[in-house]
């Protein structure tokens, strides 16, 4: 690998990070304060990428402005930022398995399409307001010279690193805390559903009916000979992906999509289905179900346009409830309810922080000891 390339620069740093884990290198309190929030903060981690394709950037070439990382300001020392993002920082993160988002952070609301200076003064539309001032005043600091572009990039990875390891442990103690012994009683249908239905209560979880519907099937999928496709990334759009909804089954010999699965984490609308109705006109074959799956309330008038499709089109439409769905699902395969309730637990843990953050990870564990405590 060649020096002063961006993924010499990233290995480099890396390893600079992973041997001194405890080691703080950033001069600034201001600074550590800022770095260590941005890292740590759960519900918006599009700033740690963007953050790190700028350092990078600057890194690579000392002649550009770490505070302008869009062509579009017309300056001689701009860059693309979202270059450094996707083609370096994106296969670093992913490799690394580093705690934030596995998509590229120059498609989010803040930070798309600016085409001025990132000085401390800029209002970045975004929650929380606080991760967008911390991000901008440590642009400003490497700007200024009070903190090196390369010191602040080894901080910033040498804080996820501890983050990932917090984690793991946490992660491992509470898989530990769950082991039951051989003759315990296993959990009931409706222990089981009430614990998903108190999973699902939890904060960020509109990932989660897509991983209970993707684990119902792949339970029972040699009793019912259909399997589901792999499934997208949470924060890709079906235009991106080329899918035609969240979960799509097959029968297990085929490669033909026969039910499409969609799930809203709000009521679902007549316009909803006349999107649905789009995608699947575009569809070089007929699929059997397209079927909702919502956590709000289903309205009579949308239900009743639904069922009035197949008459037309030849294509069943339904709006389902999550909780009852998977309720009915479980008591009709009452056998294969642990099998389902393990393998949700694996599909929630091998989630992508961004799409399953990491305390609604450790919610489900601690959700299920609770319940399995009572049975020891």
């Amino acid at each position: 690998m060649k020096e002063n390339t961006p993924d010499f620069i990233l290995e480099k740093i890396y390893s600079q990070a992973y041997d001194a884990p405890h080691d703080s290198i950033v001069h600034h309190n201001n600074t550590k304060e800022n770095i260590e929030f941005v890292c740590r903060c759960n519900s918006n981690k599009a700033p740690i990428r963007f953050l790190l394709s700028c350092l990078l950037a600057k890194l690579h070439n000392q002649n550009v402005d770490i505070r302008k990382p869009y062509t579009e300001i017309k300056e001689k020392d701009t860059f693309s930022g979202r270059f450094y993002d996707e083609k370096f920082i994106e296969p670093f993160v992913h490799k690394y398995k580093l705690p934030c988002n596995p998509t590229t952070a120059y498609l989010t609301p803040a930070f798309r399409n600016l085409d001025r200076v990132l000085t401390p003064d800029l209002i970045l539309v975004g929650r929380p307001r606080e991760i967008y001032e911390a991000t901008l005043n440590i642009l400003n600091v490497v700007y200024s010279n009070k903190e090196k572009p390369e010191q602040v990039l080894q901080e910033i990875i040498r804080i996820l690193l501890l983050i990932k390891s917090e984690d793991e442990l946490r992660m491992q103690q509470l898989i530990a805390d769950l082991r039951q012994p051989a003759d315990t009683l296993p959990l009931s249908t409706e222990e089981i559903v009430k614990l998903l239905s108190q999973h699902l209560n939890c904060k960020y979880s509109s990932r989660l009916p897509v991983l209970i519907i993707a684990s119902a099937y792949q339970s029972v999928n040699e009793q019912v000979g259909e399997i589901n496709l792999p499934l997208a990334a949470h924060t890709a759009a079906d235009k991106q992906t080329g899918t035609i909804g969240d979960v799509e089954i097959v029968l297990s010999n085929d490669e033909k999509i026969i039910t499409c699965y969609e799930m809203k984490d709000k009521r679902v609308s007549i316009i909803d289905i006349e999107v649905a109705l789009h995608k699947v006109a575009k569809m070089e074959y007929k699929i059997d179900n397209y079927i909702f799956i919502t956590t709000d309330v289903i309205e009579e008038e949308v239900l009743e346009y639904a069922k009035s499709l197949y008459e037309k089109i030849n294509i069943e439409f339904a709006i389902l409830d999550c909780i009852g769905f998977i309720k009915h699902f479980l008591h009709f395969f009452h056998r294969k309810r642990i099998v389902f309730l393990d393998i949700y637990q694996s599909m929630v843990l091998d989630e992508p922080t961004s799409s399953v953050p990491q305390p609604l990870k450790e919610a489900f564990l601690a959700l299920r000891r609770s319940l399995e405590a009572d049975r020891r």
